[in-house]
């Protein structure tokens, strides 16, 4: 009687909820495996892909990861998220390939910008699309969630995108009862996006849960900022663009979101742990992205990157 009580209490909401996302990433990303010749998962060092790669370790035990990782350098990137993901790369012993913007800005493939909000981040997509040229994935995996960004919020899980890169809004496949179409043209290739129905806290929820490691720079830490528009720039490098009227102050802060150095500003917080980072994102009521200078340069800003093959 004692043993039918204890599998009949049930489950706590939270614990379900966390469990049926890690569910159907895991679903997704063996989906991947066997509907693709070629695929690879997008590793920025930021906490949504560390996620990506700890639910492609379960969906794959005791075998390795069976595709690279894929790393766009910006070469603005934080000096902690590279050393984390070269850390993390020698730990799990996967294959990890690089390409660099600044290889793409000395083709003269793109051309770097000049000026006070002057950013890397959109030059990644010439080299997006070269790098996936090269070695012929047909499928990219990315860590891309629907609450982030209303562009975002229109991707479908497996999302087609035309020999030129290119994504057509209007023209997406319908993925009824979880069917997952990865059927591709000659030239054509497929972003996977398998937490695109999680949250920021659900990220940050099942980081906890599972103890994963992430970079120091998501908990709060001193170091040395300056303000700009209301918002708190890093002023510890040369690559953020600073006024000599912008004074540089030692401020306690954290990055919600991990992206190129001059497009990411930090927040005031105290949160040194992941249970604090956890609760300040129940109570917050700012986006994320609401930290990312790239958002705000248009209306569309997100949704015309993606056009253009923006992952």
């Amino acid at each position: 009687m004692e043993v039918i009580e204890k599998i009949e209490k049930p489950i706590i909401h939270k614990k379900l909820e966390v469990n049926t996302l890690e569910s159907e990433a895991i679903y997704i990303l063996r989906e991947v495996a066997a509907q693709f010749e070629k695929p690879v998962l997008l590793f920025s060092g930021g906490k949504d892909s560390i996620t990506l790669v700890r639910l492609a370790q379960k969906a794959f035990y005791p075998a390795k990861i069976p595709f690279p990782l894929l790393h766009i350098d910006t070469g603005h990137n934080f000096p902690e998220t590279i050393a984390f993901r070269d850390k993390l790369v020698e730990e799990l012993g996967v294959e990890l390939i690089v390409r660099k913007v600044q290889d793409s800005i000395d083709q003269g493939k793109v051309v770097e910008e000049k000026g006070k909000y002057a950013s890397r981040n959109s030059l990644q997509t010439t080299t997006l699309l070269d790098a996936l040229e090269e070695f012929k994935f047909d499928a990219a995996i990315g860590g891309a969630r629907r609450d982030e960004e209303k562009a975002r919020a229109k991707e479908r899980i497996f999302s087609v995108r035309d020999d030129f890169g290119q994504w057509d809004e209007k023209n997406q496949r319908p993925e009824l009862f979880d069917h997952l179409n990865g059927k591709i043209e000659l030239g054509q290739n497929v972003r996977v996006f398998p937490i695109s129905n999680w949250t920021e806290l659900d990220v940050w929820s099942y980081i906890e849960k599972e103890n994963i490691e992430i970079p120091s720079i998501y908990f709060a830490h001193k170091r040395k900022t300056f303000i700009r528009d209301g918002m708190i720039w890093s002023a510890e490098d040369n690559v953020v663009y600073r006024d000599d009227s912008e004074t540089v102050e030692e401020r306690t802060v954290r990055f919600r979101t991990v992206g190129d150095m001059s497009c990411t500003a930090a927040v005031l917080s105290d949160a040194g742990t992941i249970e604090k980072v956890v609760a300040e994102i129940r109570s917050s009521k700012i986006s994320e992205r609401g930290a990312r200078i790239d958002d705000k340069r248009s209306e569309a800003a997100m949704e015309k990157r993606k056009q253009q093959g923006y992952f």
